[in-house]
């Protein structure tokens, strides 16, 4: 496992775990990230299971990652929180 904010553009892996140190969400009581992040995850199409590509990862900046048929940009920070495992 590692975060998908040290993945390359081009590499494609597994969403295996979101987290953040913080308590459970208060709105869903999903583990990991508080309700802000983990539930405008899921939201967004990003949930453990999924596939995601890196299509952009420009520096210290954003990412841009591919999700089912969506481009999603996350914070680096934000990126270095979603664990992920390669195929």
């Amino acid at each position: 496992m590692l975060p998908l904010g040290l993945l390359s553009p081009g590499e494609v892996a597994e969403v295996v775990e979101l987290t953040s140190g913080k308590p459970s969400c208060h709105r869903c009581g999903c583990p990991g990230i508080d309700s802000e992040g983990r539930c405008h995850l899921n939201d967004m199409g990003l949930r453990v299971g999924k596939t995601v590509e890196v299509l952009n990862s420009g520096g210290r900046g954003a990412l841009l990652v591919k999700v089912d048929n969506s481009r999603i940009a996350l914070s680096r920070a934000l990126a270095m929180k979603i664990k992920v495992r390669r195929p």
